[in-house]
């Protein structure tokens, strides 16, 4: 998995020095130089990464901490054959049988009931036997940590958020707006769920979070700072990765930019509480888990299942306004019919902010018809995550960019 680095005791005693603190900063040579920079992952690697409620009464960094149920699900596949990052959000209410047992259970019960490898082994069985190489299961502590560590990450709050549950011992207080949110915060921003969306509207938020703090770690600013950030995971993470598979994958992670960083959200729909004893959970798609294993994973379907084939141009796009310009959604649902794009409908909820640019956003992964739509734009940019509209296959939040062209031709026709 991991291409090993001579031996060389000089670099590997630096890198011992610099990830256990020991390093001065007289003496610390370029980080590029250091054995962190130097270990390559050889082939494509999946891992599933469980963000996990501690259990109270455990140690800190014991195994036993790890025992309680995931809040936080996401198998991530590192692939150097196309320099991608793909990351696949799993909601934690996802309907699956865990351990043979023929009663429906919730995804992130697996983790409470047979720790690490009965979460990757249900997981795995979920997802058409995709092989999973190693596990990460890190505590909500790590996480506020690392983003105190890097100096709060930045990121736009929908609406305002207010809610306290007293026994989980919850307190959410953020305000609309851009923010650049303290590591409390930004756990109060990934677990606030009084919304419709519920569970689902915190994986959006979770991937909006990843993203800003991928933006921070990559600042040359922050990159002196990753030694620290590695020694605060190892303190708090359970993981089968060796220390030099750790120092891969952050070095492959590093050299990545925005658009070789894909997100998609496990397809699905809520289901009914009612027809499950007043339990909501969220049921997976099949047809659209095979598109997304294939697509993202390159994992084919079970035998006797085929993909299900469509043209790009039918994929449900939602049409979200992000200008100030009231009448721009029949303008662009005109133009794209008239590119025969035809299932469009205009979403119930506006862009949670303005935009100067149009954003193609992939909400179910279908990374063909998002290319197809922005070039039919011919502006715009593609942002393959699911922070879009819930109900589409591509949102399309419509920036100023669009009224500029729209300007532009009008006076020519002048």
């Amino acid at each position: 998995m991991v291409t090993p680095l001579p031996d060389n005791p000089e670099f590997l005693h630096a890198a011992s020095q610099l990830i256990s603190g020991e390093a001065t900063a007289a003496s610390e040579q370029p980080y590029e130089s250091l054995p962190l920079f130097q270990y390559k992952i050889e082939r494509p690697v999946n891992i599933l990464v469980m963000g996990v409620d501690r259990v109270p009464e455990a140690e800190v960094g014991s195994k036993d901490a790890f025992d309680g149920r995931t809040d936080t699900m996401l198998l991530l596949r590192f692939d150097p054959t196309d320099n991608t990052l793909r990351l696949l959000s799993l909601p934690r209410d996802t309907q699956v049988t865990v351990s043979g047992d023929p009663e429906v259970a919730k995804l992130n019960d697996a983790n409470t009931v047979g720790g690490a490898a009965l979460a990757v082994k249900t997981t795995s069985a979920m997802l058409n036997d995709v092989p999973i190489d190693r596990y990460v299961r890190i505590t909500n502590d790590s996480f506020r940590e690392l983003v105190d560590l890097v100096g709060g990450v930045e990121v736009f709050v929908p609406k305002d958020m207010q809610y306290t549950d007293v026994t989980q011992g919850l307190e959410i207080d953020l305000d609309k707006g851009w923010q650049t949110l303290d590591g409390d915060q930004a756990e109060q921003f990934a677990r606030f769920r009084k919304d419709q969306y519920g569970d689902i509207g915190r994986v959006q938020r979770q991937q909006t979070l990843i993203k800003a703090l991928r933006d921070r770690l990559q600042s040359p600013a922050i990159l002196p700072r990753l030694p620290q950030a590695i020694r605060l995971m190892l303190r708090y993470v359970d993981t089968d990765l060796s220390f030099e598979e750790v120092l891969a994958l952050v070095n492959f992670g590093m050299g990545l930019d925005a658009a070789e960083i894909q997100m998609v959200l496990l397809p699905g729909e809520f289901g009914d509480p009612q027809q499950f004893n007043g339990v909501s959970y969220w049921l997976m798609s099949a047809a659209g888990r095979d598109r997304v294993m294939n697509d993202y994973f390159d994992q084919a379907p079970p035998v006797g299942t085929n993909l299900q084939e469509r043209a790009p141009k039918q994929a449900r796009i939602a049409i979200q306004n992000a200008t100030d310009d009231p009448n721009l959604g029949r303008q662009v649902v005109n133009y794209l019919a008239e590119r025969g794009f035809n299932n469009v409908f205009f979403s119930e909820e506006r862009a949670p902010r303005l935009l100067e640019t149009t954003e193609v956003i992939v909400q179910k992964g279908d990374l063909v018809a998002a290319a197809a739509l922005q070039e039919a734009l011919d502006l715009g940019k593609v942002q393959a995550d699911s922070t879009g509209d819930l109900y589409s296959e591509i949102t399309l939040r419509v920036g100023s960019d669009w009224l500029e062209r729209a300007a532009a031709a009008a006076n020519e026709d002048d």
